[in-house]
């Protein structure tokens, strides 16, 4: 910029930007009647579209905010830009070469956008150059073509390659008339020992562009070994005045047009993650930097979705098959609730992210993960039922407290009965069950989506039982009687071993167990001291029989026992044969029907003995 722009270029640049084009970068619109568009606005969060654009005007006003202006003033706020720099901007959109008047010339500041921007597209074509032309920069070229992507598509995505030097595109922007000022402000070059050197150094490099196309900021991925390079694999430009990580997506710029067009949107992890999917054809990719999928995030794609209770396109989170990318799938799900659009998660079963994916298997095989997704709800109800076992009855219980949850955070009624169907069957238990507890999620608090594994839930259990929890009384009067009476007890070795559930009183049922039958046991017999503490209490607590302890009683309470272990395993042998499809698993399914209909017999057996011996 050499003064202020000439007037009539002002004139000229707001008659001929077209308002509705430029407004199209940002928001999707579609034709309102009349001559007129509409779109979700920029300016506030809104569920059904109340944005208006008039193109024969040049005029935008939102009915919901009752923000309005032109063509300029939309930039300007939507890019928090002067107005020098807004029709710079425009200008450089269409081409147009602006004039400025003479006389009146006042120095940039070292954050004018302007200057910061021109400064990053400058640091690209060096990068870019440097990838392509530097004999140093082998190392990287080969990384890239290991990776799958040849010199074409690295020029399509603009990667490039910082020298590892210390200063060399500080000392090539230098030369350009950038001061050292505007340099730290773009986040290009940092302070070193003896003066200013560069912020990357000995990376591949990719430029992080706005949704208009402006180059704002950079990823880096290092290149040396961690003993040479002791910083972080990825390192992305710190925030400056035209950088702000929580609402840029990489990728954007290039997808936005076919994000609106196909109503779709996939998100994946990594800067490569992108090249490989839109080279695989799948246009419509994105990824966010540095950062996690955030709000600002959600409120760029609604507008360009157009994201509303007319129109629902999707959603489409790809993450990696481990532990990492199921935590951020389950962040995603939190998320979600901000979408009216439906969301969907794409995993690949072997844990490979989109990158890995296409160079292993090809594009074919990428465009599967995405067709083969699956909806976000059934996703995170599915991984936090996987945290438990579904084949007893306390982990059942405990995965339905777990989910139901989370079934009741789905915003849309409509698929909530639906999603409360599908958890009965996953879990194998009634609808009416889950129902009843979907609606008790609906009235207290939203539960966090993760929960502890079986496992760690017992952990925490205290670990004295206590003595008056009315279902552990059974078990507790079975131990007594075996410790206390050994003799009146024929058939210890026959109860199952599911038949003490609390684990104090199954490691107590262990301990019996490997003694003979029928014989008495010594506390020296017990080595842990927690056992011997609870050897002793059930051998001094007295029996819970109405008058003499007979071989009689002792055999009902046994059955009782045993009736109730079986009765266990039965709900547990019904729940697999609800998740078990009869014509593709017909061997396994005829096998587990016919345990069934065994253990079924032997239950009604021990019910009528429970009640003859009382």
């Amino acid at each position: 910029m050499s003064g202020r722009i000439k007037e009539e270029d002002v004139t000229y640049i707001r008659e001929r930007s077209a308002i509705d084009e430029v407004v199209a970068d940002y928001v999707q619109l579609k034709s309102a009647g009349g001559g007129q568009k509409k779109g979700l606005c920029p300016f506030h969060d809104e569920k059904s579209p109340s944005f208006h654009v008039t193109p024969s005007k040049g005029f935008f006003h939102c009915f919901g905010c009752q923000t309005s202006g032109d063509v300029i003033s939309f930039v300007m706020k939507m890019d928090h830009l002067s107005f020098t720099e807004t029709i710079e901007r425009l200008a450089d959109r269409m081409g147009y070469q602006l004039r400025y008047e003479e006389g009146n010339f006042t120095p940039a500041p070292a954050g004018n956008r302007t200057r910061l921007i021109a400064a990053n597209a400058l640091a690209a074509k060096f990068y870019q150059d440097q990838l392509n032309t530097s004999p140093t920069a082998a190392h990287a070229r080969e990384l890239m073509t290991k990776r799958g992507f040849d010199k074409a598509a690295c020029e399509r995505f603009g990667v490039g390659y910082a020298p590892d030097e210390w200063d060399g595109l500080t000392k090539f922007l230098r030369a350009e008339g950038y001061t050292i000022d505007e340099l730290e402000t773009a986040g290009l070059s940092k302070m070193g020992q003896r003066g200013p050197i560069d912020k990357f150094r000995n990376r591949l490099t990719w430029p992080i562009r706005d949704i208009s196309g402006d180059v704002v900021g950079f990823g880096a991925r290092k290149l040396a070994s961690d003993e040479e390079d002791q910083g972080p694999k990825y390192l992305n430009t710190s925030e400056t005045p035209v950088y702000k990580k929580s609402q840029v997506l990489y990728g954007l710029d290039m997808a936005k047009k076919e994000i609106a067009k196909k109503r779709q949107v996939v998100i994946v992890e990594g800067y490569t993650d992108v090249m490989a999917a839109q080279l695989a054809g799948i246009t419509t990719a994105v990824a966010t930097c540095g950062t996690a999928f955030g709000a600002d995030h959600i409120r760029i794609i609604r507008r360009l979705l157009m994201d509303d209770d007319a129109f629902r396109g999707e959603v489409i989170f790809t993450f990696d098959g481990d532990a990492a990318g199921q935590k951020a799938a389950l962040r995603a799900f939190s998320e979600d609730q901000k979408f009216v659009t439906q969301t969907f998660v794409a995993v690949e079963p072997d844990g490979l992210d989109p990158c890995d994916l296409r160079q292993q298997k090809g594009d074919l095989a990428l465009r599967d993960l995405i067709a083969k997704r699956v909806p976000l709800f059934e996703f995170a109800i599915k991984t936090e039922l996987g945290l438990h076992k579904l084949d007893s009855a306390e982990g059942r219980v405990n995965a339905l407290n777990a989910t139901a949850p989370l079934v009741a955070q789905i915003r849309d009624k409509s698929l909530r009965p639906e999603y409360t169907r599908l958890l009965a069957g996953w879990l194998g238990v009634e609808v009416e069950l889950v129902t009843a507890a979907v609606n008790q999620g609906l009235k207290s608090r939203p539960q966090s989506a993760s929960a502890a594994p079986l496992e760690e839930s017992t952990a925490s259990v205290q670990w004295r039982p206590n003595p008056q929890e009315p279902r552990l009384i059974l078990e507790r009067e079975v131990l007594k009687a075996r410790l206390q009476m050994p003799t009146l007890i024929l058939n210890w070795a026959e109860i199952e071993s599911n038949a003490f559930t609390h684990p104090a009183y199954s490691q107590l049922a262990a301990i019996i167990s490997a003694a003979p039958e029928q014989s008495s046991i010594e506390i020296e017999q017990v080595a842990d001291e927690n056992m011997r503490a609870l050897f002793t209490e059930l051998n001094v607590e007295p029996i819970r029989a109405d008058g003499e302890v007979t071989g009689h009683y002792v055999e009902s309470i046994v059955a009782r026992l045993r009736e109730v272990a079986i009765s266990r395993a039965i709900a547990d042998l019904k729940s697999s044969l609800q998740r078990l499809n009869p014509v593709e698993n017909e061997q396994e399914y005829t096998a587990a029907f016919t345990s069934l209909v065994a253990l079924e017999t032997t239950r009604r057996g021990l019910h009528d003995l429970a009640l003859r011996s009382i």
